[in-house]
């Protein structure tokens, strides 16, 4: 149940003084087993020389009902949009695309970047590759709340490390320095990475995200913090422009092998990306998104 502040302040007083309260819900329910679309949005600033070349970035778009989303995931979105913003200001000259994705449906699953991936990039039941798959350089998740960003998460991936040291040692006085071997899970970035192309999400400040607004009726506008949105946009739009600029494409892991679709009542597995849920160095991370 949500009320407006004004109202469930009135409740309160009410209650202090042992005045009975009665309320009355009208609930409509609707169930049915009628296919519904929905929509990833993708947006990009073409290359200037290796233009069928990409690097992605980006956040999820849908949330859960309780609050507004503002945390989980409006933030990493208007990150995502910042850091597009400002490379479009600076007109810096880029020679990959760099393509923005807002997902759909990743709280039921990741299922707005799943389908991209399976459409555009690789089929990871059968690992049958797209053309599109040798040409992806990486993909870069925010997907933590509100917080700064403290580092990164390598997902395996210790090829990454050098290049992560020198793309974040610009921001080593704003607090991101951080770069773990770990993965993390829950989100967006795990659709690429299952497929073998380079997935990162960042480490963030955790802010209040696992204790009081993740997946709560308290992710809305208020919990917000504006300083730290903005740090994490300037490292965001640094780290895209380095790899959209990078001589070669992001080194990738071994491919993974198919993992082919699981049978009813078929017990869950790991899988061999390493798709379990563990927290960060340093307590930043966290096992949901």
């Amino acid at each position: 149940m949500r009320a407006r502040r004004e109202r469930g302040l009135r409740i309160a007083r009410l209650l202090e003084k042992k005045t009975p309260v009665t309320l009355e819900f009208d609930i409509d329910n609707r169930m049915g087993d009628a296919a519904r679309d929905s929509f990833n949005v993708t947006a990009e600033i073409p290359g200037a020389g290796k233009k069928d070349e990409v690097v992605m970035l980006g956040g999820h778009l849908d949330s859960w009902t309780g609050g507004t989303g503002a945390t989980d995931n409006a933030a990493g979105c208007a990150v995502a949009l910042e850091v597009v913003r400002i490379l479009k200001l600076l007109k810096l000259e880029m020679p990959r695309t760099v393509r923005l994705a807002l997902w759909t449906g990743e709280e039921q699953g990741l299922l707005g970047s799943k389908a991209y991936v399976k459409e555009h990039l690789a089929d990871r039941e059968t690992m049958t590759l797209k053309p599109e798959h040798q040409k992806l350089s990486g993909y870069f998740n925010l997907d933590n709340g509100t917080g700064k960003i403290r580092g990164v998460y390598l997902q395996g991936n210790d090829m990454m490390r050098p290049i992560f040291e020198s793309w974040l040692a610009p921001f080593k006085d704003l607090g991101a320095s951080t770069i773990t071997i770990r993965n993390t899970s829950g989100t967006d970035h795990l659709s690429f990475d299952a497929v073998g192309l380079p997935g990162f999400q960042f480490i963030q400040d955790p802010a209040e995200y696992s204790t009081r607004t993740h997946h709560s009726n308290m992710d809305v506008y208020d919990r917000l913090l504006p300083s730290d949105l903005m740090q994490a946009s300037a490292i965001m739009a640094s780290i895209v422009y380095d790899a959209a600029t990078r001589p070669e494409m992001l080194p990738r892991k071994e491919l993974p092998k198919p993992e082919p679709k699981k049978k009813p009542g078929e017990k869950e597995k790991e899988s061999e990306s390493g798709q379990a849920a563990v927290s960060g160095a340093g307590g930043f991370g966290s096992p949901q998104r």
